[in-house]
């Protein structure tokens, strides 16, 4: 593949005052008294509002047994995402490779590719994006660690699948990943300038690591594993190797961060969020609450202590505070991208929360025909 391709399709550009380019993180949240349905709606409403915007790219997460969390399948709401959009990059973030075999990985991505052309990322993690005993079922074994163990290898022959290059001799080397480059090379076949770029996600040392050993761009969990992030982008630019993807290493990392435009509900939204948080902790996972149910909580000193260290690196508030939190992390860290996630009870908060944010940087506005429906989740219209 062109590595002038693929590069361009991996650095995004800043837009407006924003230091670097903008994206959103999807977890599909579903909040109490609310369906699956509604949550992706609310998918729909967002994805159209960050392309309209400026926002660089889309990605949604593979979480499972989570009721609160309704993203068990990226393939499936990237699709979706890509009939109701036209130019923002669609990823995962991600798929968690351990649990699938790299060829059902490589035709899933290939196809959307030939849904959306050009514009499709495939991020991995090693981790299994829930526990042990979903993670047994997933991978139909009683050792579902090994899986993990076995990345870089799963890895590598996902990348052979993806570019249909197995070396002669190899056992898969007569199997080929359909839609893909093996379709170039029948009679009349026609090659797709595209393939997905990969980029490896972790929330640790070790993908950072193998990110910068292949070259490839990485994604840090900064939302859920903040004490790591700095240790972690450091190893992955010391590790980087230039490679036919990257030149030079890109990293983005996940941030929460929800606006509103009243700093106090701010607060109530994040209680919220991260009551959810302490009963997915506990082994209690249920869909998320609504501030009220928060507020009514009597939480123990040891939930409180977990609340306080967790909602510490959530950046919340106004839009102009939420502005300052993303410019002072982006200065800590030095990250190419900063990828968005806000998490509350309704899907018009984390509707608004984007709007005021792209508002807050001076992204472009929204052209006649882009703009999301408004209160589109809680009206329960058609997406």
């Amino acid at each position: 593949m062109d590595a002038t391709d693929d590069t361009d399709e991996i650095r995004g550009t800043a837009q407006g005052t924003a230091p670097v380019p903008l994206s959103v993180l999807d977890l599909v949240t579903v909040g109490a008294g609310r369906t699956a349905t509604d949550a992706l709606r609310t998918s729909v409403a967002i994805s159209r509002l960050a392309e309209s915007r400026g926002f660089h790219r889309y990605w949604v997460a593979e979480h499972h047994s989570m009721p609160g969390v309704a993203s068990s399948s990226p393939a499936v709401i990237l699709a979706h995402l890509a009939a109701h959009t036209t130019r923002i990059r669609l990823g995962s973030g991600g798929v968690m490779l351990p649990n699938h075999a790299p060829l059902v990985i490589a035709e899933q991505f290939g196809t959307l590719e030939a849904m959306a052309p050009g514009r499709v990322d495939l991020g991995l993690g090693r981790a299994p994006g829930t526990d042990g005993a979903t993670a047994a079922a997933l991978r139909r074994t009683d050792h579902p660690g090994e899986g993990a163990d076995d990345f870089p290898q799963q890895l590598a022959e996902l990348t052979r699948f993806l570019d249909d290059d197995f070396p002669d001799g190899h056992p898969y080397g007569r199997i080929h990943a359909v839609p893909g480059p093996v379709q170039a090379t029948s009679p009349g076949g026609v090659q797709s300038p595209h393939r997905p770029p990969i980029w490896l996600l972790g929330s640790s040392g070790f993908s950072a690591r193998l990110a910068g050993v292949l070259g490839l761009p990485f994604a840090f969990a900064h939302h859920f594993s903040a004490q790591n992030t700095i240790p972690a982008l450091d190893l992955y630019r010391e590790s980087f190797r230039p490679s036919e993807v990257l030149d030079s290493p890109y990293a983005l990392i996940g941030v929460s961060a929800l606006a509103t435009d009243d700093e106090n509900e701010a607060r109530r939204q994040v209680m919220a969020a991260a009551l959810n948080m302490v009963r997915l902790r506990t082994g209690r996972p249920g869909l998320v609450p609504t501030p009220e149910e928060a507020e009514a909580y009597t939480f123990s000193p040891m939930e409180r202590e977990f609340i306080t260290s967790w909602n510490a690196n959530v950046i919340h508030g106004t839009a102009d505070e939420v502005r300052a939190g993303l410019d002072d992390l982006h200065k800590r860290t030095g990250a190419d991208e900063l990828m968005i996630t806000g998490n509350a009870h309704s899907g018009d908060v984390r509707l608004r929360s984007y709007e005021l944010i792209a508002d807050a940087y001076g992204l472009p506005k929204a052209r006649a025909g882009q703009e999301a429906p408004a209160g589109l989740a809680e009206q329960g219209a058609q997406a």
